[in-house]
């Protein structure tokens, strides 16, 4: 597996910028925390999922029952729910999922980050599953790999085509305070 890509010394500061420039009504002070927790966190979730690979061989650990955690859903209610914890005044969380539509390819979930009254369109991707660990951080229509779609919509698009399962761990809820 090739090596996570490298995070510049001053990730955090940008990252803060790119969470400021999603809209002036968003504290800096606030965005400086956000970013420090999203680009840090995730490696210390990397160290408590045994993260040793890519992705989607770290799944494969996962679903065998070999690590207990790590799948890109457990990554976003991880990062959902320690964000969280912050009690934003001017940052809202919300949840996404891309692949929803594919047959071929498996849903993908994370946390997208964006000022109080803006959909997630408007927000900041914040996935930390992609490089298994090492965050990748972009506005959200600028995600090229991915089309995020809000959560609450695959469930519902779920549930009307008859593909829920009531057992779907990736629906618990969503950490107060969001």
């Amino acid at each position: 597996m090739p090596p996570p890509p490298e995070q510049a010394p001053d990730e955090v500061s940008r990252l803060a910028r790119g969470i400021m420039a999603l809209n002036a009504s968003i504290d800096p002070v606030e965005a400086q925390r956000a970013a420090h927790i999203s680009i840090n966190y995730p490696k210390q979730l990397r160290r408590e999922y045994g993260v040793t690979d890519g992705p989607l061989s770290h799944n494969m650990k996962v679903n065998s029952g070999s690590r207990p955690r790590g799948l890109c859903w457990h990554w976003a209610q991880d990062m959902q729910t320690r964000l969280a914890q912050e009690k934003f005044q001017t940052l809202r969380l919300h949840r996404a999922i891309a692949n929803s539509e594919s047959r071929i390819l498996i849903d993908h979930s994370t946390v997208i980050i964006a000022a109080v009254g803006d959909d997630m369109t408007q927000g900041m991707v914040l996935d930390p599953w992609r490089y298994g660990g090492t965050l990748f951080w972009a506005p959200t229509e600028q995600d090229v790999k991915y089309t995020w779609l809000p959560r609450q919509q695959v469930f519902a698009m779920k549930r009307a085509r008859g593909q829920w399962k009531d057992s779907d761990p990736s629906s618990e809820p969503v950490p107060s305070g969001t």
